[in-house]
């Protein structure tokens, strides 16, 4: 299981929300790429990246910081945000990215995963965000009636290389990963789950590593690494079985 440190861009600057909300936002690093090479540093062996900005507005809008970000590390990247068509997956992945991330596109248009998939194997992600078990998008600003484990499961054969699975409700509020919606989804689909919302603690890295069988991969932390509730060498040195 992979501990992968966040990178959520707004105006060019890293922050972090609270459940999401655009106006709930705090700055930890006016210097992405910097930042991005400090996670390196400290072990981290894949890197999400987020264009909030994106998200909301439905086209990239942070390509200057994204690409500075993929020129100052060596370690691997996954991209999510405004991604909704194929000439911006095709653009992302010239650029450097390693994997694009879908969200919102993955809900209206699943068609688009499935092409997505056949023209870049292996480096296409769903992103699913749910609220009460059920799918959240364009930048979480909108509800739909669809569940989470149902929209999963749609994607099953397309050849998805992950799905990062955030519990929105817990996202930036340090209140510890949804686990048992987390390993209901991983049970119930044979793609790699990535968990993402709330982790804390190492305490939370371990609970997810006790279920780790179930198919989870990976999981995503953003404000612990930033305020230093969690260590990301710690996190890292835990996951991969070393005393630190």
């Amino acid at each position: 299981m992979l501990v992968i440190p966040a990178i959520d861009l707004k105006e060019g600057k890293c922050v972090r929300l609270e459940q999401g909300l655009m106006e709930k936002d705090t700055v930890f690093c006016d210097n992405p790429a910097e930042q991005a090479l400090e996670w390196q540093r400290q072990g981290a062996e894949l890197l999400h990246i987020v264009d909030l900005d994106g998200a909301f507005a439905g086209v990239p809008k942070n390509r200057g910081a994204i690409e500075a970000i993929v020129k100052s590390v060596q370690i691997p990247t996954q991209l999510g945000g405004g991604i909704r068509d194929i000439q911006t997956i095709e653009a992302y992945l010239a650029l450097g990215i390693g994997r694009v991330i879908l969200g919102t596109a993955a809900q209206r248009n699943p068609e688009l995963v499935e092409e997505a998939c056949r023209l870049f194997p292996g480096r296409i992600v769903v992103g699913i965000d749910a609220k009460n078990g059920l799918v959240a998008v364009q930048g979480w600003a909108e509800l739909t009636g669809v569940k989470a484990v149902d929209l999963a499961k749609r994607f099953e054969g397309f050849g998805v290389a992950a799905i990062i699975y955030t519990d929105i409700a817990r996202d930036g509020m340090m209140q510890g990963p949804n686990l048992a919606a987390t390993k209901a989804l991983a049970e119930a689909i044979t793609i790699p789950v990535i968990a993402s919302g709330g982790v804390s603690s190492l305490k939370d890295i371990e609970n997810l590593l006790a279920i780790e069988a179930s198919g989870i991969s990976g999981v995503i932390t953003g404000k612990a690494v930033y305020t230093g509730a969690i260590k990301l060498a710690e996190a890292v040195a835990l996951t991969r079985g070393k005393n630190i």
